[in-house]
């Protein structure tokens, strides 16, 4: 019953699969002819955002919060048990991973 199914459901997706149309290089001609304030104003929003942080990480004192958080995990790290902290050094490679999956989508984007 179910392989009836899954057959009907994959000719139904394939009858309605979305079909590509030729344009001759029409779409990249239209997006390089748009004007380039966007790229312009995103930068400047980004350049406004990173003087915001560090003014606020100024005021705050942020370097004094990041060395109580260094001493508090040096000092209890070695209390914790193996798969903390292994799950601790997952995630923070994620994060960089996703970090670095933007920065290539980005400069990808750039490119074009």
């Amino acid at each position: 019953m179910t392989e009836d199914n899954d057959l009907l459901l994959r000719q139904f997706f394939a009858e309605t699969a979305p079909q590509q149309i030729e344009d001759n290089g029409f779409t990249e001609q239209v997006m390089r002819r748009l004007p380039m304030r966007v790229n312009w104003f995103t930068h400047l929003w980004t350049a406004f955002c990173i003087l915001v942080a560090l003014v606020l990480f100024t005021l705050f004192h942020g370097w004094e919060l990041l060395f109580v958080q260094l001493e508090v995990f040096l000092r209890t790290m070695p209390t914790e048990p193996l798969l903390g902290r292994l799950f601790m050094a997952a995630a923070a490679l994620f994060g960089l991973f996703l970090v670095g999956v933007g920065e290539l989508i980005s400069s990808e984007i750039a490119r074009k």
